[in-house]
């Protein structure tokens, strides 16, 4: 999972590419990466947050009035600097391109590239296949008098080949800026406008915060297999693309974006409120007597509130959360995520000593977490705790670019919920149903293959073998 942005419109459009990663830092904290474009590409990328990454000399240095920006959370390939992105080519013009995603079928189109077009893409990183399977459509074209019925058809010839879950923005060298999703619509992206006095800028973002934070008009989410193209007079071309059944990632809603996100005009806040009302059902159900009900900060805390009032119980603050700690769920290594919780999360000791307590975080997907929230709770005097997962349970790997591939990482897929809930020691524990979720989302199609098995794309067992393989070697590469 990453974040994306791409502006066009006025000169120094770097500022609100800037900006927009900001927004969006939470999608990914390996590196960040910039292009913009003025007669040829301005680029700066490093390893590490937005801040680290850009000073005053390269924003003063990336000119131009359309460019693209991109937050990495390494899902595959190597996180090294050779693998971020933006990633751009002069094949068989200037390109540069960033995507959000997981390209399934990466070893047969790393094939493909080479024996078809002999193209060597140069890194690990997926990105580049969708970078050069789209060039190499391109170039069938008539490239001096290229117009977008050429692009949209190179965009709709790659949708077919590329397999998983991606939303891609791509300068084109002095023609505009692109922007296209999975047939499926698995990854978001979101189309913007704002209106200022020398014209119109358009943009493309992850989430619908980008835009709030810039004072952009939020035009619309890009349906599955959309193509968008804005050329330089900024003129906005529209292509439905090589579209299927919306499968649209539930767990956008359940943990990684967020909260004062919208999707299809769906508040993140709202639904995570409402997963928290079907819980406090279950908890009814079971005759518990609970005190209190406290979140995992900070992404349990609407769930939290929705299952409290729900519950008719108060709902207080009962763990404090340290904000210089990166996500233990995006950490690569058991030991590392360990001793993540361990530093960012101290209980209130006043608010759960002597409480029967309902613990509620947004998943539970490995049980780290969950088993040392526990422990820290029962230290701090907690009476009984009853934990919750404002999700079903993970049992099968996500193969469309969260990090939770390896099945054998996933507790849900090696024990029931009664030896998940003697694991991390906890006097009960609940779980999101899945008929649930689909009463949250009527009119939204989900991918919930991690819950259910359901994979919408691609070759299931070559895409798990294949991730199995490349986890593997990622895990001897930190050795």
């Amino acid at each position: 999972m990453c974040g994306i942005t791409g502006f066009i419109g006025e000169e120094k459009i770097v500022y609100d590419i800037l900006s927009g990663l900001l927004t969006l830092q939470h999608r990914g904290q390996d590196s960040a990466g910039i292009v913009t474009f003025d007669k040829i590409f301005h680029t700066k990328k490093g390893l590490g947050l937005v801040s680290e990454v850009f000073n005053d000399k390269h924003i003063e240095r990336l000119r131009g009035n359309v460019g693209i920006g991109h937050v990495r959370y390494t899902t595959h390939g190597t996180g090294d600097i050779l693998n971020a992105q933006p990633i751009t080519t002069n094949y068989p013009f200037g390109i540069s391109m960033v995507h959000n995603g997981n390209v399934t079928n990466f070893k047969k189109m790393n094939k493909a590239l080479y024996e078809d077009y002999h193209v060597l893409p140069t890194s690990s990183n997926d990105l580049e296949i969708l970078l050069y399977t789209f060039a190499a459509e391109l170039k069938n074209k008539d490239l001096k008098n290229i117009k977008p019925e050429d692009i949209f058809d190179a965009v709709k010839n790659t949708q077919q080949k590329i397999e998983g879950a991606y939303a891609v923005i791509s300068v084109i060298a002095n023609h505009g800026l692109l922007a296209f999703t999975d047939p499926y619509g698995i990854r978001p992206l979101i189309l913007g406008k704002k209106v200022t006095k020398k014209g119109v800028v358009y943009g493309f973002a992850s989430e619908s915060v980008t835009f709030d934070h810039l004072g952009y008009e939020i035009i619309k989410n890009l349906e599955p297999g959309e193509i968008i193209f804005i050329d330089n007079d900024k003129k906005v071309y529209y292509s439905k693309g090589y579209s299927q059944k919306q499968h649209f990632c539930v767990f956008e809603f359940i943990y990684f974006a967020r909260e004062d996100t919208e999707f299809y005009s769906c508040n993140v806040a709202g639904k995570r409120v409402k997963m928290g009302e079907y819980i406090a059902k279950q908890i009814k159900e079971a005759g518990l007597k609970p005190d209190v009900v406290i979140d995992v900060p900070a992404s349990g805390y609407f769930s939290a509130s929705g299952m409290a009032e729900a519950l008719g119980i108060p709902y207080h603050r009962g763990l404090v959360k340290s904000n210089y700690i990166g996500r233990s769920f995006i950490a690569p290594e058991q030991k590392e995520r360990e001793n993540i919780v361990k530093k960012k999360l101290n209980p209130i000791k006043k608010a759960v000593k002597g409480k029967k307590l309902v613990v509620v975080d947004d998943s539970v997907v490995r049980g780290t977490t969950s088993k040392r929230i526990v422990q820290l709770l029962r230290d701090a005097g907690a009476k009984e705790i009853y934990f919750v997962s404002a999700a079903p349970p993970v049992i099968n790997p996500c193969v469309y670019g969260i990090d939770m591939s390896a099945k054998t990482e996933l507790i849900a897929s090696n024990l029931d919920i009664n030896e998940i809930c003697e694991y991390i020691k906890a006097d009960a524990l609940f779980f999101l149903k899945t008929e649930d979720l689909k009463e949250i989302f009527p009119d939204t199609g989900i991918c919930d293959a991690c819950f259910t098995g359901n994979y919408p794309a691609g070759n299931i067992r070559e895409m798990l073998k294949d991730i199995e393989e490349e986890k593997k070697q990622m895990r001897l590469s930190f050795h």
